[in-house]
């Protein structure tokens, strides 16, 4: 259940760096919505973050965590914000991806 919740922590994760990126292209009361889904995210994220880490090391539950909100925001950008995709971002992002699940492999 702790790997769940930490995994849905690094979602959120890539919900507030979403709205950090949404909210730098827009203006006004918009900008301010995703200021505030900002914030909700956060806070979500890190409130699971501390839970799951009630089980979890805290040195495998971090580094699961920002590798989850550094593939993922990686990815959104690539997506949404149209950000290049070269050989070297995918190459490494790959790599991050083989060591978050080598360290859940690793970790009772």
């Amino acid at each position: 259940m702790n790997w769940i919740l930490l995994i849905i922590a690094g979602l959120f994760e890539v919900g507030f760096a979403t709205c950090l990126g949404k909210a730098k292209e827009s203006t006004g009361n918009t900008s301010l919505l995703w200021y505030g889904g900002f914030l909700v995210c956060l806070s979500i994220s890190m409130i699971l973050l501390v839970k799951a880490t009630k089980e979890l090391p805290i040195g495998t539950a971090y580094a699961v965590w920002t590798g989850i909100g550094a593939i993922g925001s990686v990815l959104v950008g690539i997506i949404v914000f149209k950000e290049p995709a070269t050989f070297w971002r995918v190459f490494f992002i790959s790599t991050l991806i083989l060591s978050i699940v080598g360290l859940k492999i690793v970790t009772k």
